[in-house]
């Protein structure tokens, strides 16, 4: 009953089996001490009757095992005194409750400062990687990002961080790991995350750099449709402030889940390095023009990037409102969320939706 209406918080430092799993399971954050806390629904005798796998209680649910694979952890600590630490690090962003905003701290760094920085992180070159974080944290007051589930889908990237003073839920694309795109894990990672910002009114940031879905038998046999959905309900039931920031790649299906105006983004902004389109030149030349002498194709490929390798188009039919400079994000993102701060949205009176499970 308090899901959504306050915070929960779970600090596992030491086993934690059976049945008992399940309360911290139900909560928002879990943060589990390495090598000494453990979660696991069965233990590892009852593993090796039943299955004969021999495993360790670390190695079956160890703090590293379920901030990597599972997803069950959000953080790791070193010890106790770290895991109450970084518990009050949390707090200070959130609210008390879902009536309230989230507190606010002195915007000591100045609002209007330049990210210069920022000119020369998107490469030239659209296959090459680079880290999205050298994006969000120089944007952050005193470039400080607190990042949730580092460890688990690496993909996509969510913490929180603050801009003039008030917490900011950030979810992006990490370029540098499977190019940014979007699989099973990321899209679970990031729907829980938004859910839990849209609870308690937390304004989102979206920082897009997407090709796409992840392909592949296994993504599409395991259900990539259904839990990619719930990145598109949880972005358009949120009805808090939301901001996109596309720097480069937005293509397809994946454009449209991060938070595009077609799912009820309230402001879009662009790098000039933008992408936005259904598909790379190079995919989309070889469908639209297939049966062309390849001779063609090169000219071919050039007079799609021309045409879509660039935020005009998009910005032409609305879907970008405002073509920025990198050095400018910070000011930039900071006024279209205070455009949208006394943003007032309800969802149909109902019991509760069906998101996909």
């Amino acid at each position: 009953m308090s899901s959504g209406v306050i915070p929960q918080i779970s600090a596992i430092m030491g086993p934690c089996a059976g049945g008992a799993c399940y309360s911290p399971a139900l909560t928002d954050f879990i943060i589990m001490v390495d090598q000494e806390s453990q979660m696991f629904i069965t233990g590892p005798n009852v593993v090796k009757q039943v299955t004969e796998e021999e495993c360790d209680k670390e190695s079956l649910g160890g703090a590293r095992v379920h901030s990597s694979k599972s997803g069950v952890c959000s953080l790791v600590c070193a010890d106790d005194e770290e895991c109450i630490m970084t518990i009050r690090e949390l707090v200070g962003f959130l609210p008390s409750n879902n009536m309230e905003d989230a507190p606010v701290r002195p915007a000591s760094d100045d609002v209007n400062r330049l990210c210069h920085e920022l000119d020369n992180v998107v490469p030239s070159n659209p296959n090459l990687p680079y880290d999205i974080k050298d994006i969000i944290e120089p944007i952050c007051d005193q470039q400080y990002f607190f990042e949730i589930q580092p460890d688990f889908a690496p993909n996509i990237v969510v913490g929180f961080g603050r801009m003039a003073g008030r917490t900011v839920g950030f979810v992006a694309n990490q370029p540098k790991y499977l190019a940014g795109s979007i699989d099973i894990d990321a899209s679970d990672k990031a729907a829980r995350f938004i859910q839990f910002c849209d609870a308690f009114n937390i304004p989102l940031l979206a920082i897009e750099d997407v090709p796409g879905f992840l392909p592949g038998i296994k993504q599409e046999h395991a259900g990539i449709i259904r839990h990619g959905a719930k990145i598109v309900y949880a972005f358009a039931e949120a009805t808090v402030p939301k901001v996109t920031l596309i720097t480069r790649k937005a293509y397809g299906g994946a454009y449209i889940v991060m938070n595009s105006k077609q799912i009820g983004a309230d402001i879009n902004l662009a790098y000039p390095t933008a992408e936005i389109a259904v598909m790379g030149a190079k995919g989309a030349v070889s469908i639209l023009y297939r049966k062309e002498d390849p001779a063609n194709i090169p000219r071919r490929i050039k007079e799609y990037e021309d045409k879509f390798a660039n935020p005009y188009v998009a910005a032409e039919l609305g879907y970008i409102d405002d073509i920025i400079q990198p050095a400018d994000t910070r000011v930039a993102i900071i006024k279209a969320l205070e455009c949208c701060r006394n943003k007032s949205v309800s969802n149909p009176p109902k019991k509760h939706g069906n998101m996909p499970m």
